[in-house]
């Protein structure tokens, strides 16, 4: 758990900058790549997770300027990767600027239980993560090698003496 906002930003900055380099993987094709015939396209999810950032903060009482055209996901990977970076840089900045260490201790309603905002914090790089994960194997499953987070991906491990990676 944070104890500080010194301590949520350094888990911030690891976590965004991985993510990042998730989304500088895409191709404007590949955020075409459905899950399910029906279901919501790697563009959608991408963009869900960069354009709800500052909603969520803005939830829990944090003075942060949505993005415009959340409803649009542009077709340019380049403007999904981009709009992340400026996104969870600002968000960043708008934390240290409005919360103290003592606002972590505050406990909200997150969605029906209570929290403190260390915890709503904590919830915010989770919702990120998990779609991060979404998002790699959707890339996967568009033909792109994707970027490895917390290891190599399949094709690197050969380069690391492994002819059998581990499942």
């Amino acid at each position: 758990m944070y104890v500080t906002i010194a301590d949520f930003i350094r888990e911030w900055n690891k976590e965004m900058a991985l993510t990042q380099k998730v989304l500088e993987g895409l191709t404007d094709d590949s955020l075409k790549q459905r899950v399910y015939p029906e279901g919501r396209t790697l563009g959608r999810i991408a963009w869900h997770f960069t354009t709800n950032i500052p909603e969520y903060l803005a939830h829990f009482g944090l003075n942060i300027n949505g993005v415009e055209n959340v409803n649009s996901v542009p077709n340019s990977a380049k403007e999904i990767a981009e709009t992340f970076k400026r996104i969870s840089s600002y968000a960043s900045q708008v934390i240290e600027q409005q919360w103290t260490d003592d606002s972590l201790k505050e406990v909200q309603n997150a969605f029906g239980r209570e929290e403190s905002n260390a915890q709503i914090l904590m919830g915010l790089i989770k919702h990120i993560i998990h779609h991060r994960g979404q998002v790699t194997i959707l890339i996967r499953q568009a033909g792109i090698k994707p970027f490895g987070v917390y290891g190599p991906p399949k094709e690197d491990w050969i380069h690391l003496g492994v002819e059998n990676p581990p499942l």
